[in-house]
């Protein structure tokens, strides 16, 4: 099952792990074949927020919540199940600093395609 490891981090921490120690794991990831995609992102001041409201497109600068803690990166992952998923991301080094949200990603449900002829 895929899981989504959102890594969180405040501003104060935000550099506060080197990207090596970030490459190294996901390097050690990807080896045990558990690696789907890693990658981290810039700040918050990069960040645009988009909504569409009655076909009105609406933009932001930055994230629209308001919250300590920001969208630092994410890992993608291959787990058996929650708890292999909760302990690779017990190990991604950002945990250190902030927080990792740990939520498995789900396939959309849509009616298969009649095709006519």
């Amino acid at each position: 099952m895929k899981y989504l490891c959102l890594v969180y981090l405040d501003a104060e921490h935000w550099n506060a792990c080197p990207d090596a120690d970030c490459a190294d794991y996901a390097r050690e990831l990807a080896d045990s074949g558990r690696m789907l995609a890693a990658e981290p992102l810039h700040g918050t001041h990069t960040a645009t927020t988009v909504r569409v409201r009655n076909g009105q497109v609406t933009l932001f600068d930055g994230p629209f919540a308001e919250t300590r803690e920001m969208l630092a990166g994410f890992y993608l992952v291959d787990a058996k199940d929650l708890n292999e998923a909760i302990r690779i991301a017990a190990g991604i080094p950002p945990a250190r600093h902030g927080s990792v949200e740990v939520r498995p990603v789900r396939e959309l449900q849509v009616a298969p395609v009649v095709q006519m002829r």
